[in-house]
Order: C-alpha cells, then structure tokens, then sequence
C-alpha cells in the first residue's frame, strides 16, 4: 500500500506540473503575440466594432519626426508649429483635433502636442476620437481639468463627463470633445458629440475585438506616424471614380479594361511611415485574387491619374508591390511637395477603384 500511495502522489505531481506548465506556455504564447503587435494594431482592437473608417495618428511618432520635445506643457505658439509643421510633412491630416490641439492642452491639460497617439473611428451611427496619453499624464488630473473645464460630472466614475457652452464655444474645443469618457487602466481619454455612441464605444474599448475585416492590411501597415483604414464597402465607395466627372470616368473606364480583372477590396489602408515614404494595402477575398490584382493594381498605378490631374508619376514613385496571402501592399515614394498621402486617401482613386 504504501508504494501504492507514493506512486500515486507521484503521478499527482506530475499531472500538476504538466497543467501548470500548460497554463504557463498558454501564458508565454499570448506575451509573445502581444509583443508582436504594432501601436496601430492594439488601438484598432479597441475601435467600435461597426467603424467603417479609422484615422490614426502617432503624435509621439510625429513629434520624433519633426525632431521636436515640447515638454509636459507646451504654450500655443509651440503648439501651433507644430501642427503647422506637421501639415506641410502630410503627417496630420488624419486628426480629428487639428483646430482644437492648443485649446485642449490650456483646459483638458492634453493635446497631440503631449498625447501618444490618436484614433479617430467613424461608422454609420456615429463617430469616436480615441487618445493615449502619455506615460507621464495622468488621468486624474484630466479629470481636474473636466471640471475646471465646465463639464459636467457623471455620477460613476466610468460614466460620461457632459462639455458646456463654455468648453466647446468659449473654449474652441471640437464637437467630437462634446462628452468625454475616461479609462485609467489604459490611459485613454475618448470623446463623442453622441453620449450614447460613446457609451457603446466604451464597452467595445474593453472587448478588444475591433472591427471586422481590418486585421490583414493593419498589421502589413506596421507602424505608420498617420494612416487612413477603410472596410471594403466603404473603400469601395470612398474611393470609387463616381465621384469623377464624366470625361474622367470614361478615361478611367478604358484604363480599367486594358489593365486586366479587377476585384473588389475587402479593406484598405493607406499609411505614411517614418521618412515619409507612404505604403498602400489592399485586401481581397483570396491569395489567387490578390496575386491577379496586384499585377493589375500596379499597372493601375504607373499610369494616368484619372480624377487626381496628371499621372501618378506626379505623385509618386512605385516602389515593390507584392502579394502575401490575400493582401497587397504597393510602396510608394511621394515626390516632393505632391501631399501623396492626402490626395491617395480619398476618392477618385484609379488604383484602388472596385
């Protein structure tokens, strides 16, 4: 009996140790992918989930790239160089809080000045600009500002402060800081001119699951300072050559015959990387469609620029344009003062047409 027991015991033991070594690599492979994600990506698993457009800013990625450190507390005129020298580098102009950033560092005590990134999600019923604040912030003393602000305090401290006349009139601040929500855990501040919708995006900011179909061109986008993030129905709308006149449509009609099939997008992005190069990618249905429109996107692309004035030389130099999986990306080398990234980011847009 007792060698029985002990044998027992033994097994016991092991069977332990094999659960807790299970637990521990679940553990170990979910740091790692975690690792592995960019910034871009963990915002956009915060998003609403029925955002059709997502618009991302890396203000601590601008703010490297403009080679400036404006401290914990800039002024106005620091403030407004900056935005001013962000626009004419095509690095801001996927910000909901352009006219807002000055005003928003005096009464929220945050700004893109100060804040680490920006995103700002759009869908049918409404629409959500999401900030991470830096690691030197703290969102306590957002919430001092709130009330000197003039907002109005929600009774649960995860409730959403209501802006006055004073902050969002007086103030200057933009409509989408109308009513703000804060989450400490994740040092996010996010604001609505909806307090239901910001409610919503609240419990979608927990869930972490993003909107469907992003996931293949948010991770080929890596780690741009500025990119815009359309689903497939709304790419194919945003950027369609409708919005062309007529003698551009018909140009456009021809291009698309001689290049070859061209199938619809599941998801688009168009991003700026650090040096400003720009990169493009395109979701499609299967590896197969995105092998035959990569070919077909890049003909596209070194051609007329039906819609946009001139030829896409004129905005840029292609680079590689390959396919992996059943995404596309097209590197892209804007020539200089052409706002490659503004101009390729809404409609018409030849190469990226459904």
């Amino acid at each position: 009996m007792p060698t029985r027991r002990k044998s027992l015991l033994t097994w016991g033991v092991l069977a332990v140790a094999v659960v807790v070594l299970a637990v521990a690599a679940v553990a170990a492979v979910r740091w790692w992918r975690e690792g592995q994600r960019s910034e871009l990506q963990r915002a956009v698993a915060m998003a609403p989930h029925e955002a059709e457009q997502l618009s991302w800013t890396d203000w601590a990625g601008v703010r490297e790239e403009l080679g400036l450190d404006l401290g914990d507390d800039p002024g106005d005129d620091e403030i407004d160089d900056m935005m001013n020298r962000g626009f004419d580098r095509d690095l801001t102009q996927t910000t909901a809080l352009a006219g807002s950033a000055a005003s928003m560092q005096t009464m929220l005590g945050f700004s893109p000045a100060t804040a680490e990134w920006e995103l700002f999600s759009q869908a049918e019923k409404g629409a959500v600009v999401m900030v991470r604040l830096a690691e030197s912030s703290d969102v306590e003393s957002v919430a001092d500002h709130l009330v000197r602000a003039g907002y109005d305090e929600p009774d649960d401290e995860d409730g959403v402060w209501a802006g006055g006349r004073e902050a969002l009139v007086t103030g200057g601040l933009t409509p989408e800081l109308a009513y703000v929500a804060l989450d400490e855990d994740r040092r996010l501040v996010l604001g609505s001119d909806s307090p239901g919708y910001l409610e919503t995006a609240l419990k979608d900011v927990r869930d972490e699951d993003g909107p469907d179909g992003l996931d293949d061109v948010v991770e080929a986008s890596d780690d741009p300072l500025a990119a815009a993030i359309y689903t497939g129905d709304h790419a194919c709308a945003k950027l369609a050559m409708s919005q062309a006149d007529p003698a551009d449509q018909d140009q456009a009609s021809a291009l698309l015959a001689e290049a070859g099939d061209v199938d619809p997008l599941t998801a688009f992005a168009i991003s700026v990387r650090p040096g400003g190069d720009v990169r493009v990618a395109m979701g499609f249905e299967s590896d197969d469609k995105a092998r035959t429109n990569a070919d077909t996107r890049a003909r596209l692309a070194s051609g007329p620029a039906p819609g946009e004035g001139g030829d896409y030389a004129d905005f840029f130099e292609l680079g590689d344009v390959t396919a992996d999986g059943s995404t596309v990306t097209m590197e892209l080398e804007p020539v200089e003062g052409s706002y490659a990234f503004s101009a390729l980011k809404d409609g018409p847009v030849l190469f990226a047409t459904c």
